[in-house]
């Protein structure tokens, strides 16, 4: 377990399958965050995710969100990657800043990480205000980055950060 200021994070089980996939099926998450019209098949296609370690965001006494790293372990590219996402419900209370700093610093800490990298969609300018907050800052436009519902493409933006612009 990590503990923030305000979250716990966890290892993410089959047991918060119905909780993530109820929170990715508000409108405001799945936006951004799809997975087809099964969301639970979707939640448990990220569990199982070789390569990428899911922790469940726990606020007081239950799950709010879920937020996930990858890492790219070539040593002359070595960085990990961070996705996360929220109950709207709990957004505007610092729970995503608090959560980040967690596993970064969990990253930093016990896995030696000293970039990280997050790609929101560039039209996401909640979670890149949230982003920025932390202390990530934009490399540049992922140019038709990820095919949308609507079956266009949409826009991304590369963010990143190094362990000692971690903000508090």
């Amino acid at each position: 377990m990590l503990r923030g200021k305000a979250v716990t994070l966890r290892p993410a089980t089959a047991a918060d399958v119905p909780a993530l996939a109820r929170i990715r099926a508000e409108p405001e998450v799945r936006r951004w965050w799809r997975g087809g019209d099964d969301l639970v098949a979707a939640v448990e296609a990220d569990l199982a995710e070789e390569g990428t370690s899911v922790y469940a965001i726990e606020h007081g006494d239950r799950v709010v969100g879920a937020i996930q790293w990858h890492a790219e372990d070539d040593p002359d590219y070595r960085h990990a990657g961070l996705d996360i996402f929220l109950d709207p419900s709990v957004r505007g209370a610092g729970l995503a800043g608090d959560a980040i700093r967690v596993l970064i610093r969990h990253l930093i800490d016990d896995h030696g990480h000293h970039r990280f990298t997050i790609d929101p969609a560039a039209a996401n300018t909640a979670a890149i205000r949230a982003y920025a907050k932390v202390g990530f800052r934009p490399v540049g436009v992922l140019r038709r980055y990820e095919r949308g519902e609507d079956g266009r493409w949409h826009d991304g933006l590369l963010m990143d950060l190094l362990a000692d612009e971690l903000a508090d």
